[in-house]
Parts: structure tokens; sequence; C-alpha cells
């Protein structure tokens, strides 16, 4: 025990440690000094000590990690913003401040998940009216109509849409008895999810889903040709998407060879894996880079930027973060008797991660890329909320555990 707090304390005055050479660095970028980048600094120091504190403090048999992943991602991305625009990188504080609030709700006031399971249908509803309100009344922004825009607020429904398919499915998977009648209706709204997707256009939300639904099957039913069947379908409706979809069939030629056209389709791509190749193994140096060229570099392409000016190395231990974090995810999922809190904890971990190898899949051209952010990391209210809720369930699920 003594063993765990030293490590758990040493962990933590590392996430200081980091925090200060970050900011103090991003401060000496402008001369004399910015004072604009230690004030951010000082406030994500409160902010982690506060929620260090509520947690370590009154809720002391849960993880003690997740949040210390979860702080030290959004530092990287809100430090990395800053040197772009600070203006983008203020709302992702402002931003980070309200997932860091709702992640201590989630935990303080929630009681124990297994009371919620019999909300199924609360779920379904939820994945009802989100997965299709973009097609409704959405927006289109970078080639998806995935925005809904309400005067000055804007937000994709898909991103609250698969917090309510991972408490639908952990609701109707965690009394699976066997049989195949009661895997339809989950297939159905799994499918319902899907489709709402690709008519957006949004394949990059569709993946997730897909990720986290054949996650969650496995799981909960145990039987491999449930998974095969999955992948045969999802193979045939690829290939249908393929055929009937000029925006698909487009991402698929960039993603083959983006140098055919390097100047208009491929831009993208070609300037993203420039700038990852340029910084090399130890970066250019925070402020040394051109994130200049790279277009959409605070979302979709902050990981280019990041390994660009911080080297690939960051890169490397933001994926060692993420993994870290799954595993730590899964671990509360293994320790805790009740199906449904285990269901939510598999699916939501499965959530960050197909949404990680989607996004730096797509920016290293190993898959043809899709529009998501990189959890915790890339500029977005919606992504850093549902992010901050997800990890806040999972950090409840630890408590029961």
């Amino acid at each position: 025990m003594k063993s765990f707090f030293n490590d758990e304390r040493r962990m933590l005055l590392y996430t200081y440690l980091l925090l200060v050479a970050m900011f103090g660095n991003l401060s000496l970028l402008q001369q004399p000094f910015d004072t604009k980048a230690v004030i951010l600094g000082v406030v994500m120091a409160l902010l982690l000590g506060y929620a260090h504190f509520v947690i370590g403090r009154f809720f002391s048999d849960g993880d003690k990690y997740l949040m210390l992943f979860a702080f030290i991602l959004s530092m990287i991305g809100i430090v990395t913003m800053y040197r772009i625009d600070p203006s983008v990188a203020i709302k992702q504080l402002i931003w980070f401040t309200l997932g860091v609030v709702a992640y201590v709700l989630v935990v303080v006031v929630l009681p124990d998940l297994k009371s919620f399971s019999k909300y199924k249908y609360v779920y379904l509803a939820g994945v009802i009216v989100f997965m299709a309100m973009a097609t409704l009344i959405g927006v289109e922004k970078f080639g998806s109509k995935n925005w809904v825009q309400f005067g000055p607020i804007s937000f994709q429904p898909s991103e609250i849409g698969k917090l309510f398919l991972v408490a639908y499915l952990s609701s109707a998977l965690k009394d699976y008895n066997g049989s195949v009648k009661s895997l339809i209706e989950p297939a159905l709204i799994v499918m319902y999810s899907l489709g709402f997707m690709v008519i957006q256009k949004d394949l990059g939300s569709a993946l997730i889903f897909f990720g986290i639904s054949v996650t969650m099957l496995y799981l909960s039913t145990n039987k491999l040709k449930y998974i095969v069947t999955t992948f045969i379908l999802a193979g045939v409706g690829a290939t249908l998407s393929y055929k009937l979809f000029d925006h698909v069939r487009v991402r698929v030629a960039i993603w083959l060879d983006p140098w055919a056209d390097a100047y208009n389709k491929g831009l993208q791509i070609v300037q993203g894996l420039f700038a990852m190749a340029s910084g090399g193994l130890l970066g250019a140096g925070l402020g040394k880079g051109y994130p200049g060229f790279i277009p959409v570099n605070t979302s979709d392409f902050i990981f280019a930027v990041i390994c660009e000016e911080m080297g690939l190395l960051m890169g490397f231990g933001i994926m060692i973060l993420f993994f870290l974090m799954f595993y730590r995810s899964m671990r509360a999922a293994i320790y805790v008797e009740d199906k449904f809190s285990q269901m939510m904890a598999v699916g939501y971990a499965a959530m960050f991660a197909t949404q990680v190898l989607v996004i730096i899949g797509g920016v290293m051209n190993a898959i043809p890329l899709t529009g998501v952010a990189l959890p915790f990391v890339s500029y977005g209210g919606s992504s850093m909320l549902t992010s901050f809720f997800a990890l806040g369930i999972i950090q409840k699920i630890s408590e029961e555990g």
C-alpha cells in the first residue's frame, strides 16, 4: 500500500514538472515574457490539484491514474493549440475546466451504476434522437453533415450519441442468455447508428461505433462466430458504401496514393507526413515548426503538429498514455462484479481505443483518413465533455470494484 501511494505521488510530481516545463517553454516563445501562458499553466495546475484532492481524499478506492493520464494529454493539446493560436487554447481551457467539473460530479454525485441498468429504453431513445439529429437539422463542415448549430453554439450529436449507445448496449447485453433472438434488437440499433453516420459522411464515427459494438459483443457472448459474421457484414457494407458514395471513393483513393493530388485532396495527408518526417525523433522544438502549412491543425491533424515540434518520441508517448488508459479501464471492468458496470467500462475503453486508432492511423496514412477528434488532445468542446464524462463513469466503476 505504501509503495502504491509513493508511485501515485511520484506520478503526480512528474505531471507537475511536465506542466512547468511545457508552459515555461511556452512563455519564453514571446519576448520579453508571455504572461498569458503562465496564467494558463497556473489554472491547469489548480484544476489538477482540485480534481486529485477530491478523488484521492473522498474516493480513495478508485483508480488514481486515469485522471492524470487525461490531464497530461489535455495539457499537451492545450500547449500545442496555444503555440498555434492562443485564442483557441483559451477556449479549449474553458472546455477542459467544464470537463474536469463533469468528471468530478459524475464520481461524486452518481450512486452505484448498477441501479442505472433498468433504463435501457431511455438510452435507446437517446441513441435514436442523437444519431439522426445531424441528418435532419445539421449543417455541413469539412465535408460531413455531422454538426448541429443553435445560435453561437455548435456541437456534434454523434459525440453524445455514442455515450447513449454504450449505455444501451451495456443494458441490452448484460442479460445475454445464449439466444440469437436477444441480439436482434441491439444489432438493429447498431445498424441504425452506422447507417446515419454513413448518410452524414461521418465515416470516423461509423468506425468508432463499429469498434465499440464488436468489442462489447465479443466480451458479452464469447462467441467468435458472431464476430466473424459481423466483420463479413461490415465488409459488405463497406463495399456498398464504396460503390454508392463518392466521398468514400475519394478517401480510399487518397489513402492509396496521396501524392497523386498532393496540392488538393491529398494536401492534409501530405503536409502531415512532411511535418512528422521533418520533426524526426526529438522534434524541431516548441515554436520551431510550421503548423500553418498543415490544414485543420488544432483538431484532426494536431498529432502531426505535436510530432513535428516535440518529436516522434512525444507521439509514441501519447500512444502509450492512451494504451495505459485503456489498460486501467479494462482493469476496472475485470474487478467489478456487476455485469452492467463491466460492460460500460469495456464499451468506453473500446470507444477511446478505437477513436485513437482511427485518427492516428488516418494521420499516418495507415488507414483512410476520417475526421475525428483525438480524445483530450484535439480542439472541441463536444469531444472534451463526452471524453471526461466517459472517464468519470470508468472512474466510478473502479470505485465499485
